[in-house]
């Protein structure tokens, strides 16, 4: 069966770095399931599948097309059942609904502030003029701007986290003992800054810190395929 997660990238091919696209990769890892990842640039995912979605990431799994981290992971549970279970019952995936709010709503607006320039740096020149156009457009700044105020975003960060760590002082991971769909949800958004900013968030003995290095590892270290910025 060919099996094929459409993911994005730079003008480097080789660093993914759209966190929903993380959260997948590491949904299948945790199914055991191989998969080709084809990272694609901004302007090109309307060309995927004759134009299916979008958004990455999509996955084709022999003849299915299913697209949305989420919808990716329900999927994945429902078709694999007699492999290792993403969301542990119907509380699992209650909690990932849950991460999944917390991140986008209060996670990923943070990085989004410390990264955009960065991303931007990371584009082909094409793919640079849009996303100037659309960020300055969203954000009401140049991306100059929110550059600037970037290290107020990295010192105020960590204290966002608050509610993850307080839940990773009793448990290995937000899934308990082993890690569910909600602690990839998490870790896409983190990984999306180590790749795209580098930015040092965390002191290294921050619970929340330990948790995502776990993660890093997870699955034979799939995490740490793409190296830090």
């Amino acid at each position: 069966m060919t099996r094929i997660l459409y993911s994005l990238c730079g003008a480097d091919e080789s660093r993914p770095f759209s966190p929903h696209c993380w959260k997948v990769v590491q949904a299948l890892a945790h199914k055991q399931l191989d998969f080709t990842e084809r990272p694609m640039p901004f302007t090109e995912i309307p060309t995927i599948e004759g134009g299916f979605s979008k958004t990455v990431p999509i996955l084709r799994d022999g003849n299915e097309l299913i697209r949305d981290s989420f919808e990716i992971a329900l999927y994945l549970e429902q078709t694999y059942p007699d492999r290792p279970t993403l969301f542990g019952g119907e509380g699992g995936k209650a909690l990932a609904r849950f991460v999944e709010g917390f991140s986008q709503m209060v996670v990923h607006s943070a990085i989004a502030r410390i990264a955009v320039k960065d991303i931007h740096d990371m584009l082909g020149e094409k793919d640079q003029v849009d996303f100037r156009r659309s960020r300055e457009a969203l954000f009401g700044r140049t991306l100059e701007e929110i550059d600037a105020a970037r290290q107020a975003e990295i010192d105020g960060f960590a204290e966002k986290l608050k509610p993850i760590r307080h839940t990773l002082q009793y448990q290995d991971f937000i899934g308990g003992e082993t890690p569910l769909f909600a602690d990839y949800i998490l870790f896409g958004a983190l990984q999306w800054m180590r790749i795209t900013a580098g930015a040092k968030v965390f002191s290294e003995d921050d619970p929340v810190a330990l948790w995502f290095e776990r993660c890093l590892d997870l699955h034979n270290g799939i995490g740490r395929h793409v190296t830090a910025a």
